[in-house]
C-alpha cells in the first residue's frame, strides 16, 4: 500500500494549498472591490472550466499515464501560482487576474481529479475502498479547511503575496510525491477509437446508470447552491457576522472540524443504515444548518451551523465516491468521473453569479435562506426517487 500513501500524501500537501488559495483569493478579490457582483465573478470563474473542458479532462485521464497526468499538471499549476506571487507582490493585480488565476488552477484540477479517480481503484481493493475513501476526505479537509484556511488568512494579513507562494511550493511538492509512484498507469485498452467516441462512450454510461444519473442530479443541485453560498461567505462573515480575515478563516476552519468528524464516521454510518439513509441523512443536514446561517446573528452559531455542514458534505461525499468506485469499470473511470463533475460543477457558476445578484438585491443573508428551502425540496425528492445499491462495508483502517 505505498503506492496509495505516496497518492493520499501528494493530495494531502496539495490540499493545503488549496485551502490557503481558497481563503486568499477571496480575500483579495474583496480587497480589489466590495461589490458582491464582482466577487462572486472569481467563484464563478473557478468553477467554469468544468462546464468547458470537464469532459475532455476525462478523455485524457483515459488515454495516458495517469500517475504522469498528475504530476505534469501540479508542477504547470505550481508555475503559474508563482508567477501570479510576483504580481500580487508587486500590487499590480485586477480582479480580472484574480479570476483568470481561479479559472487556469480548475483547468488543472480537474485533469488531476480525473486522473487521482481512476488510480485509486487501482491501488486499492474494492473491500478497502470506503476507509481509503475516508482518509482521503479526512487529509483533504485537516490540510484544507482546518489547517489552510487559517493559515491563509494569517498569511494574507502579514502579505497579500505569501499564501500564493505557499499555494505554489505545495504544487511543487505534490509533483515531487506523485512522480514517486512507481509503475505505470495507463488504462489497457484493446482499441483506441477516436476522441469523439470516447467523449460519447463516458456520458452514456452515466446517463445509463440510474444510481449515477440520480446522484449526479442531486449533487449539482446542491452544489449550485453551495457554490452561491460560498461565493458571498467572505461578505456575509464580514458584514453579518463582524468578522475579521482571521475569524473567516477559522469560520472555514470549523467546516473542516465538522468534515473531518463526518469523514471518520460515514463508512461505520453507512455500513449501519446503508448508503440511500446516509445520503438523506445528509441533505437534511445541509437543509438545517443553511437555514441557521440565514437568521443567526452569532459568530459562534454561526461556527457551529458551518461544522455541521461540513459533517453532512463528509456523507454526500464518501457516499457518492463509493457507489461510484462501485459501479464504474476501471478502463471508463476518467471519463465518467469527468462526465460527473462537469454536470455538477459545470452550474456553480450560475449558482455565484445567481447568489451575488440576490445578495445585491435582498441582502446577504437571503441566499441561505433560499438555499434551505431549496434543499428541503431536495430531500422529498431524493426519498421518493433514489435508490442505490449498498456498497458501503466496514473493513479495518488501510
Amino acid at each position: 500500500m505505498s503506492e496509495f500513501r505516496l497518492l493520499l500524501a501528494a493530495s494531502t500537501v496539495s490540499s493545503l494549498g488549496n485551502g490557503v488559495r481558497w481563503i486568499a483569493l477571496p480575500l483579495l478579490a474583496a480587497q480589489i472591490s466590495a461589490d458582491p457582483r464582482a466577487v462572486s465573478l472569481v467563484t464563478a470563474a473557478e468553477q467554469a472550466p468544468f462546464l468547458l473542458f470537464g469532459l475532455l479532462a476525462g478523455v485524457l485521464a483515459d488515454r495516458r499515464d495517469r500517475r504522469a497526468l498528475m504530476w505534469q499538471a501540479d508542477l504547470v499549476r505550481g508555475l503559474i501560482m508563482a508567477a501570479f506571487t510576483v504580481a500580487v507582490l508587486h500590487g499590480t493585480v485586477e480582479i480580472w487576474m484574480v479570476a483568470a488565476i481561479g479559472f487556469l488552477i480548475t483547468c488543472g484540477d480537474m485533469i488531476n481529479n480525473a486522473a487521482f479517480a481512476g488510480l485509486v481503484p487501482v491501488l486499492v481493493t474494492a473491500e478497502r475502498r470506503p476507509k481509503a475513501n475516508s482518509r482521503v476526505q479526512i487529509g483533504v479537509l485537516i490540510a484544507d479547511p482546518l489547517v489552510g484556511s487559517v493559515l491563509g488568512a494569517v498569511l494574507f494579513g502579514l502579505a497579500a503575496a505569501l499564501p500564493f507562494g505557499l499555494d505554489a511550493a505545495t504544487f511543487f511538492a505534490a509533483a515531487a510525491l506523485v512522480a514517486l509512484v512507481p509503475g505505470r498507469f495507463r488504462p489497457q485498452r484493446a482499441a483506441r477509437p477516436t476522441i469523439r467516441a470516447d467523449l460519447a462512450e463516458g456520458v452514456r454510461f452515466l446517463v445509463r446508470s440510474r444510481p449515477l444519473r440520480q446522484l449526479c442530479l442531486l449533487f449539482a443541485f446542491s452544489q449550485l447552491l453551495g457554490a452561491g453560498l460560498v461565493a458571498i461567505l467572505v461578505l456575509y462573515s464580514g458584514r453579518e457576522l463582524h468578522l475579521s480575515a482571521t475569524g473567516y478563516g477559522l469560520l472555514i476552519a470549523s467546516f473542516a472540524v465538522g468534515g473531518v468528524a463526518g469523514a471518520l464516521l460515514t463508512p461505520r454510518l453507512a455500513a449501519a443504515i446503508g448508503d440511500r439513509r446516509a445520503l438523506l441523512l445528509g441533505i437534511g443536514m445541509c437543509a438545517a444548518t443553511t437555514l441557521t446561517m440565514g437568521v443567526t446573528a452569532s459568530p459562534t452559531v454561526a461556527a457551529a451551523a458551518v461544522a455541521l455542514y461540513g459533517g453532512a458534505s463528509s456523507i454526500l461525499g464518501l457516499v457518492t465516491t463509493t457507489v461510484r468506485q462501485a459501479l464504474v469499470p476501471p478502463e471508463l473511470m476518467g471519463r465518467v468521473v469527468s462526465t460527473y463533475q462537469m454536470v455538477v460543477f459545470g452550474v456553480t457558476p450560475l449558482g455565484a453569479i445567481g447568489s451575488g445578484l440576490l445578495a445585491h438585491a435582498a441582502g446577504l443573508r437571503a441566499p441561505f435562506l433560499v438555499a434551505s428551502v431549496a434543499l428541503v425540496g431536495a430531500l422529498g425528492v431524493a426519498a421518493w426517487k433514489i435508490r442505490l445499491p449498498s456498497v458501503s462495508a466496514a473493513e479495518p483502517l488501510l
